[in-house]
């Protein structure tokens, strides 16, 4: 799939970014935008409030856009101020004047199909999701099946998959359910996130394997607190009472997985980075790189300012579990293909259903590069080998474009396809990379 006729100094085929490659280390203080996730699911917390949220400092992003425009289409109208979108509660919703159907547009949003029905079942309207080509093919069967259990009329076609059409029935029943989440988190989060507005409240019992990504589950749990919920959890069973929610406002932390290749540049090329805002304690699964980063040897503090990693330019080999924190995956993989020894990544098979089979593709891309990354059961095996320049194609997966970008610090001439993927959850990140990586003077201090 690769082309590798795109050499360093060569300019990048229309439509493509040449990945920049610094001459040396890298100095630089850089901001990363809103967490996706949180915006999210403050959204949703905010259209099943009894009043209306203001949300500060929200992600402005291809995904956050889906999510405020599909709770609109349920009812549940926004207003953008300067500091921040006003979300008003579905309750408020005139339906006299809503249309007796609708239909929400997904994109390649998983967050925006996973979160989105639930709240479609307590409106009257009979509402059609749909989303791109990728969507479709991507898990739905343990959230719709548990859906239905807890009372809801979905049309599938006995597919349990997109697209599907949701008919509200002015509630839900709600009450104790069986759900399959090892394909994904979101399954669980999306009954928690709605448990507050059912009649029974939810109490969800994990059946199968483990769901991958723990740290979002407790994101979930978090904000419901936040939103004046009373989640509990005992084991693999979770219980979410019916509750009237309410926040007059709230305040999203920086996305934390966008900053992870920032701090990876840092430590590959021995530089010092520091990303603005980071919290002192969080949810996000992206704050563990501050626990790997510190076992790799490189300098991390974090103070009032936010964080920053002083790296050494030295990469040892790995032995990595990331079943909790897959969404690195792709940058972590490319920064392992400079480590000094072989590595290897488990825990991640889930992936295969992601915006893309992230595995497929970060194998398929590194070895066209001629890398030497092979798939494994549940994850990738990494051996390093030098690379050289070419194309990168990234399936408009926005992690593999930040993925390629780590790549280019080492290896003139990546030209990364569709780069404006990004904007799924960081429409900025072409620009602030390639400042980060313009000489400025003196390393920041902090």
């Amino acid at each position: 799939m690769n082309d590798p006729g795109t050499r360093a100094g060569q300019a990048a085929p229309a439509g493509y970014w040449t990945a920049p490659t610094p001459e040396g280390t890298v100095h630089a203080e850089v901001r990363v935008p809103a967490s996706k996730s949180i915006t999210n699911r403050a959204y949703v917390l905010a259209a099943l409030g009894r009043t209306p949220t203001l949300v500060r400092n929200p992600l402005d992003s291809r995904d956050a856009r889906l999510m405020i425009d599909a709770l609109a289409v349920l009812g549940a109208r926004h207003e953008r101020l300067d500091d921040g979108i006003r979300v008003h509660p579905l309750a408020e919703a005139d339906h006299a004047r809503v249309e007796r159907t609708a239909s929400v547009d997904l994109g390649n949003s998983g967050t925006v199909a996973r979160f989105t029905p639930a709240l479609a079942t307590l409106g009257t309207v009979s509402v059609r999701f749909d989303g791109d080509r990728a969507l479709r093919r991507r898990p739905m069967y343990g959230l719709i099946r548990a859906l239905e259990d807890l009372g809801a009329d979905i049309d599938h076609g006995d597919r349990s998959a997109l697209p599907f059409t949701v008919h509200g029935t002015g509630g839900l029943r709600g009450g104790p359910v069986d759900v399959d989440s090892s394909a994904s988190s979101q399954f669980l989060s999306a009954l928690l996130l709605a448990g507050p507005a059912f009649d029974e409240g939810v109490t969800v019992r994990l059946v199968g394997e483990a769901p991958p990504s723990e740290p979002h589950i407790e994101m979930t749990l978090d904000l419901l607190r936040a939103f004046g919920a009373h989640p509990t959890r005992e084991g693999t069973e979770f219980h979410v009472p019916p509750t009237e929610l309410h926040r007059p406002e709230y305040t999203v932390e920086p996305d934390l997985s966008s900053a992870a290749p920032f701090l990876l540049a840092a430590a590959l090329t021995g530089g010092t980075v520091h990303v603005a805002g980071w919290p002192a304690s969080t949810t996000q699964p992206g704050d563990w790189l501050r626990r790997l980063l510190r076992e790799l040897g490189m300098r991390v503090t974090r103070n009032a300012s936010g964080l920053t990693v002083t790296g050494t330019g030295t990469i040892p080999g790995l032995e990595l579990d990331l079943h909790d924190v897959s969404e690195l995956t792709p940058v972590i993989t490319a920064m392992l293909c400079f480590a000094d020894g072989p590595s290897v990544i488990r825990g991640v098979a889930h992936l295969r259903g992601h915006e893309t089979d992230r595995l497929a593709a970060l194998a398929t891309e590194i070895t066209g590069l001629g890398g030497a990354v092979t798939q494994i059961e549940d994850g990738l095996r990494i051996e390093p080998s030098p690379l050289r320049s070419g194309t990168f194609h990234t399936y408009e997966d926005h992690r593999l474009v930040m993925a390629a970008a780590l790549l280019g610090l080492r290896v003139p001439g990546i030209a990364v396809e569709n780069p404006a993927t990004v904007g799924k959850t960081f429409p900025g990140f072409v620009e602030e990379w390639t400042r980060m990586l313009r000489p400025a003077g003196d390393p920041p201090t902090r």
